[in-house]
């Protein structure tokens, strides 16, 4: 058995999914497995994710005979995992070659880890980019569940980033419940902060994965439910014994989330931007 599971759930992902593999392929640490979950697509993400299974023995490839909704995907990607250690990637983003050899490590020296997270680069389309080194601002370092849940409160947002630069334990996975069908916008901060209740969170300085902001996408289609979600988890998360929250981090929080819903709103207007001028580009 590999020591780590990278889970990969496609639907029609065929535009970026090579090189989000090969970002995976390319990793200093060697020990994994990569799954790759075609959600019943219809253009030829199942194509090139079986071109990579017949060249590398760590490529499995697995199908949807219908279509599922996103949490139930994701939810079957991490069942069909074999490892202690899970990691999922979105068809579009990227992971930097030591990102398993720095998070893999920690998490298999320190079992009271129950999360391991690093910065992340915002980037367009074209893989250029954005805003660098993104995430974990006060989060640096080994945390406890209480401080990290003040830190999020607070932020108003989620500091901790995507799946795709987070670590986390299989076995804690199911015993939380996995991706939780109510939270579809907020599926990845929601999920870390039930996994902080099993163990500490260990925050990187190193930048280990890139996110992609594109068109389509429902980061960008749903910033108004977004924001929604995020607010309701925040109160929720404030009401929580098992947290501590005061209500200075409340308060804070509050203030903070209008903040944090425009700086999303202006990544996605700078992206689309670049996009346009790319495609002027093309054409010219």
């Amino acid at each position: 058995m590999a020591s780590v599971s990278v889970c990969i759930p496609v639907y029609n992902g065929a535009r970026f999914l090579a090189e989000t593999i090969r970002s995976v392929l390319d990793q200093t640490y060697r020990d994994f497995e990569l799954i790759v979950l075609d959600n019943a697509s219809t253009d030829g993400s199942g194509a090139i994710a079986q071109s990579f299974a017949e060249r590398d023995s760590r490529v499995r490839l697995e199908r949807n005979p219908t279509t599922l909704s996103q949490p139930d995907n994701w939810n079957r990607v991490v069942q069909l995992s074999r490892s202690p250690l899970v990691k999922v990637v979105c068809a579009d983003d990227l992971l930097h070659p030591r990102c398993l050899e720095f998070q893999v490590t920690p998490m298999e020296a320190d079992p009271g880890l129950a999360l391991v997270a690093s910065r992340r680069h915002m980037i367009d389309e074209q893989s250029r980019v954005i805003v660098p080194n993104r995430g974990l601002a006060g989060l640096t370092g080994v945390r406890t569940g209480v401080e990290v849940a003040r830190k999020v409160v607070r932020n108003g947002s989620n500091p901790i980033g995507e799946s795709n630069n987070v670590l986390f334990r299989r076995e804690d996975f199911f015993a939380v419940g996995g991706w939780r069908a109510d939270r579809t916008y907020i599926m990845d901060l929601d999920l870390w902060l039930r996994l902080l209740q099993y163990g500490e969170f260990l925050g990187l300085p190193e930048t280990l994965a890139a996110f992609r902001i594109g068109r389509g996408t429902v980061s960008s289609d749903h910033g108004e439910r977004i924001y929604e979600q995020q607010r309701m988890l925040l109160e929720e998360i404030g009401e929580s014994p098992f947290f501590q929250v005061r209500g200075v981090d409340l308060a804070v929080g509050r203030l903070l989330a209008p903040a944090g819903r425009s700086r999303r709103r202006a990544l996605y207007a700078i992206s689309k931007i670049a996009a346009r001028r790319n495609e002027g580009g093309d054409a010219a």
